[in-house]
């Protein structure tokens, strides 16, 4: 049978081992993860010019709404007419949440655009100059 001391000593190596980790993955002071999406040509692009202009509203509307409610930090195109479109970096706490973000943009549920994930770790509250 083990001993009580032989338990407490165990739990107590667990224990360490648990802030230990916690410790390596908390960000570094001052830093944020944000959600950098990098927004691609779609498989979808055969629409007529009136439909495509209409997606393009509800895209444009939309990046003000995420903006408005502060989930947008950043967000515009690519200026080369390559096969990359534009680019996000979402404010939100997790990959999911960000999927379901841009769930709502009318360009990727037409398939005018798709889209990458990359987690990114930034200053918090940084801006561009």
């Amino acid at each position: 049978m083990i001993s009580e001391r032989k338990v407490l000593q165990k739990l107590g190596c667990v224990l360490v081992l648990l802030a230990m980790t916690a410790l390596a993955l908390a960000q570094p002071e001052g830093m944020k993860t944000y959600y950098f999406v990098l927004l691609l040509k779609g498989t979808h692009r055969d629409q007529d010019q009136a439909t495509a202009e209409r997606i393009q509203a509800g895209h444009l509307a939309n990046i003000e709404r995420l903006h408005g409610e502060g989930k947008l930090d950043l967000a515009g195109p690519f200026l080369d007419d390559g096969e990359w479109r534009g680019l996000f970096i979402l404010n939100v706490e997790s990959e999911e949440q960000a999927r379901a973000l841009l769930a709502t943009d009318p360009a990727i549920s037409s398939g005018r655009l798709r889209y990458q994930i990359h987690p990114w770790l930034g200053k918090k509250g940084a801006s561009l100059r």
